[in-house]
């Protein structure tokens, strides 16, 4: 099939490149011409693991092109995917401005030689399907005035449930395909898009393998509402599950229970299960906070207060503040100090710094007149280009970031910090305090090597590095 996708961030060129790789004719579209010119050279605009390799096999499988011009691309596709940012505006709705534009160009790009499926991939507020029909037909009318009638075209939703960092196998290998259309026609032509997806009858490329466990694929059939609200509801229990195991972590503290105990014997139930159940210093992303604020403003819309859903964003923005005050515990001043965040990005395997907790980290411990050195072995060069306001000092590996530090921050679970010399990073500090926003580390090891150190929802143990004398920095 012929395929364009408007939009060239995580889930344009994901879905694009996977769509390709599955056999369909791609072309991307985005009006940014430097990012279509790095994707026109085999670069990718976006830190996703296997995406370039991806990428260059599904060349030369269904093929795939990039363009910055939306109507040849249009004109010749069966399927029009629109995946274009839905960025929060200060009410906490989304901006459809970017949604709006590509809808229109669609249909302005239209003509009566085959019918064809919109579908919304972005991710939109509950109605937006409807919008969408609207501007497509509003669009192909201010084109074709005299033949308007005679264009037919469909419209679904197609909701994505990607993880930074594991888009290529959430795409390859998903859980489910949700798709809400509105007529048997439009559903028919997804499920011919999606058959190889849903039979798994495709070669695995390299670096994403099949799982073992892995059969046929649920492609859920549903109206265009309910596939709108199934990526909002998903994502907002998802960060309420990941804020009651904070909630729990904290009183695990309270009480003397550990914390990571509790969840695995929470996430044995087969009606809770293990995942999300992860104490720390709470979600970040672009997902989460905005889509539980849309629904919240969609919810206010109809009437509705959601308890639950204010909650979760409450409880996110005190987890971060508690690090906060785990390092008052430990130094009690905090005006001089050093402290070394461990990790920038607002989880593993991206460069991906929306609503990353490190930011928060940073600038409140600057406003209290600390010293801030980061390092991350990904995402420091998008923070230095982001956020040059702040004034972070960058080292070039873990060792550096704790020479003569005052207290270590494990903000970012990274594989390679798991592998970390603790007594090393111990001894190079002026005071070997560790918290670890991650639970990354076992206490027992890393007060053997030293540490001072503080998990989250981990009970009390003896801090053998307490009563270490503090070594004077030289220089």
């Amino acid at each position: 099939m012929r395929v364009t996708v408007i939009g060239t961030g995580y889930v344009g060129t994901v879905t694009g490149a996977c769509l390709a790789y599955l056999g369909h004719r791609v072309t991307c579209v985005d009006t940014d011409e430097a990012k279509i010119a790095k994707l026109r050279r085999g670069e990718t605009p976006i830190y996703e693991p296997h995406l370039p390799e991806l990428l260059e096999l599904a060349a030369g499988r269904g093929g795939i092109d990039f363009a910055t011009e939306l109507a040849g691309p249009v004109a010749e596709s069966d399927v029009i995917f629109i995946a274009v940012g839905t960025p929060p505006l200060a009410t906490g709705e989304a901006d459809l401005s970017y949604l709006s534009a590509a809808a229109h160009g669609i249909g302005a790009a239209m003509d009566g030689s085959r019918y064809r499926v919109v579908v919304n991939k972005s991710t939109v507020p509950v109605g937006s399907g409807n919008l969408v029909e609207t501007l497509v037909r509003e669009g192909i009318a201010e084109a074709s005035p005299a033949g308007h009638r005679g264009i037919d075209f469909g419209v679904a939703s197609n909701p994505e449930f990607l993880r930074e960092g594991c888009a290529v196998a959430d795409s390859l290998y998903p859980d489910r395909i949700v798709v809400g259309a509105g007529d048997a026609r439009t559903l028919e032509l997804m499920r011919e898009l999606y058959r190889p997806l849903v039979a798994q009858n495709f070669p695995p490329p390299p670096g994403a393998p099949r799982p073992a466990s892995m059969g046929e694929v649920k492609l859920l059939a549903a109206t265009l509402t309910s596939a709108e609200m199934i990526k909002y509801a998903a994502n907002a229990f998802l960060a309420m599950k990941i804020g009651f195991a904070n909630e729990i972590a904290n009183i695990c503290e309270r009480v003397g229970a550990e914390a990571p105990e509790v969840m695995a014997g929470m996430g044995l139930d087969s009606r809770i299960g293990a995942r999300f159940l992860n104490p720390g210093v709470g979600w970040g992303g672009s997902c989460f906070g905005k889509d539980i604020r849309a629904l919240l403003h969609t919810a206010m819309e109809y009437g509705y207060e959601g308890k639950l859903l204010r909650a979760s964003l409450e409880v996110n923005a005190a987890q971060r503040q508690m690090v906060v005050q785990k390092l008052q515990e430990k130094l009690f001043i905090l005006k001089g100090r050093t402290i070394g965040l461990l990790g920038l990005a607002f989880k593993p395997d991206t460069d991906d710094l929306r609503d990353a907790p490190s930011l928060y980290l940073a600038e409140r411990l600057l406003q209290m007149d600390a010293r801030v050195r980061a390092y991350d072995p990904v995402a420091m060069a998008a923070c230095r280009e982001q956020r040059p306001d702040l004034k972070i000092r960058y080292s070039e590996s873990a060792l550096e970031l704790a020479e003569d530090a005052d207290a270590l921050v494990v903000v970012t679970e990274w594989r390679e910090f798991a592998n970390l010399d603790l007594e090393q990073l111990a001894h190079a500090m002026t005071t070997p305090i560790m918290v670890d926003g991650r639970n990354l580390f076992s206490p027992a090891e890393a007060i053997a090597a030293g540490f001072d150190y503080t998990g989250v929802g981990r009970c009390p143990r003896p801090r053998t590095a307490a009563s270490r004398p503090r070594r004077q920095a030289v220089g």
